[in-house]
């Protein structure tokens, strides 16, 4: 048998309200690069296989906000995001960045990092699993064998080559066969 087999994945519907008040929110016109790639991740979230997709851009080329029209496509079909970044400034500077954002378009977004208090992680803890936190941004506190998702429909993994193979697929784990966006700023070459 030739080629590897495609996961079984999440079939999302795309294009919804919350993405379009999203799209309006934003204070600038998306570029064509960026319109592309969102219009390539929507199919992708649609298909009956599991997405593993790397977006790969300079800093500063919107991939935050190509990532939050992914994210919002999957809380839009009832399931939860999560973006796991390598350390805690990336997942707050993350968190500051979609907060606004999130708040605007009625989603619910958190934050989990190493220095979170033993209460405040009991209580994201719970949310978590009763769904009540529609997007999760965090460090690999993430991963951690504590935290149950509800419905998680979406990883997206910051500069994924800072983190190990084992926990990538710990975050993935957290789902059933959730879609995967990696990003990074990194240039990583296509044979990989």
């Amino acid at each position: 048998k030739k080629g590897q087999g495609l996961t079984e994945g999440i079939s999302f519907r795309t294009g919804g309200q919350i993405q379009k008040k999203f799209f309006e929110l934003i204070p600038f016109n998306l570029t064509s690069a960026q319109r592309r790639v969102i219009s390539e991740i929507e199919r992708d979230m649609a298909s009956a296989q599991s997405m593993n997709r790397l977006l790969q851009g300079d800093v500063g080329s919107g991939k935050t906000v190509v990532s939050m029209a992914a994210m919002i496509t999957a809380c839009e079909n009832g399931y939860q995001a999560a973006l796991m970044a390598p350390t805690e400034i990336l997942a707050e500077q993350h968190y500051r960045n979609l907060k606004g954002w999130s708040a605007s378009l009625g989603l619910k977004i958190e934050l989990l990092t190493g220095n979170c208090k033993t209460l405040e992680k009991n209580e994201l803890h719970e949310q978590i699993e009763c769904g009540e936190v529609d997007i999760m941004v965090g460090t690999h506190a993430l991963i951690q064998e504590r935290i149950t998702f509800r419905k998680l429909g979406l990883v997206v993994i910051d500069e994924q080559h800072r983190f190990g193979v084992v926990q990538r697929a710990s975050l993935r784990k957290k789902g059933i066969a959730p879609d995967v966006l990696v990003m990074t700023a990194t240039p990583i070459p296509r044979t990989l």
